[in-house]
């Protein structure tokens, strides 16, 4: 696909700027608070880093997809969870300093596991003697450009200027929804002569992998009698994604809007789970300060 400085530039910048607001969302309390009971947290990031790649590769390989679409659905499956996770786990009464841990963690080791991934689905789905690769190290400088220090500004802004970040925190949120939604634009666009058959390799598959990631979070957090919001959280965790850096590996380091297309699928999807994940905890979860903190 060809590159335009909307997508070349403007995406790595625009994600910069969302995980700016992420970082915002973060306090080292955070992380005191779930270290002292960690279980739902070393849980939750083997759920996120190991079980829903993992998922994504079984999902693949049973639906019998196309390379592209392949490649996709692992890219998406290895990408973290991001701020509308954490929204979402507030609005279904979950464990929001839980989910935001698990957010941090998973984003810090996107720098090395998605790569390593994505090469591997690549090698799976195209040989070893591919053309495509995903160059690790240029991908890790990338994704501590776009993660690592802009979640480092959004916690220092959060330590000096509480206010301000909390008023921050709300612009950047709108501003990450607004660039998800021309990103889909976009990549649309771009397959106008293949969207329908694209979607239709990839909506069921994105289907599939969103249910499994989030009934098999909400089983394991129960079977080690975790307590709901905390179940709450991990499960929306592991389906909830953030869509945006699937589509700019797939777009600018790969140069593939077909491996974009499960990203902006997924992307859509999810909010329907979240929506239901919602329903769930609201309906068994009673309101109360210690699960709204």
């Amino acid at each position: 696909m060809e590159q335009t400085p909307l997508i070349e530039t403007g995406l790595p910048i625009s994600l910069f700027i969302i995980m700016v607001g992420m970082g915002l969302t973060l306090t080292t309390a955070d992380f005191v608070r779930e270290a002292k009971a960690p279980r739902g947290v070393i849980l939750g990031s083997l759920a996120q880093l190991i079980l829903m790649p993992s998922l994504g590769f079984a999902v693949a390989w049973g639906l019998g997809l196309s390379a592209a679409i392949a490649v996709g659905i692992v890219i998406v499956a290895a990408s973290p969870g991001g701020a509308t996770s954490n929204v979402i786990t507030f609005l279904a009464r979950g464990n929001v300093a839980l989910s935001i841990t698990l957010t941090a963690i998973a984003s810090l080791a996107t720098i090395v596991m998605l790569p390593l991934y994505v090469n591997m689905a690549l090698g799976w789905q195209m040989g070893t003697n591919a053309d495509v690769k995903l160059p690790v190290l240029e991908t890790i400088s990338m994704l501590m450009t776009i993660v690592l220090i802009p979640v480092g500004v959004g916690m220092l802004i959060r330590a000096k200027a509480e206010q301000l970040a909390a008023k921050l925190e709300k612009v950047v949120n709108l501003f990450g929804a607004l660039v998800l939604l021309v990103l889909i634009v976009l990549v649309s666009y771009s397959l106008r002569d293949q969207i329908l058959t694209l979607i239709a390799q990839s909506g069921f598959a994105c289907l599939v992998l969103n249910a499994l990631g989030i009934a098999t979070g909400w089983l394991a957090a129960r079977a080690a009698n975790l307590p709901l919001p905390d179940a709450i959280a991990i499960s929306v965790e592991i389906g909830i994604k953030n869509a945006t850096i699937g589509i700019l590996v797939a777009m600018t380091l790969l140069q593939s809007a077909e491996m974009a297309m499960p990203s902006v699928v997924y992307g859509l999807l999810m909010y329907v789970f979240g929506i239901g994940m919602i329903y769930l905890g609201r309906r068994y979860i009673p309101a109360s300060p210690a699960v709204a903190s």
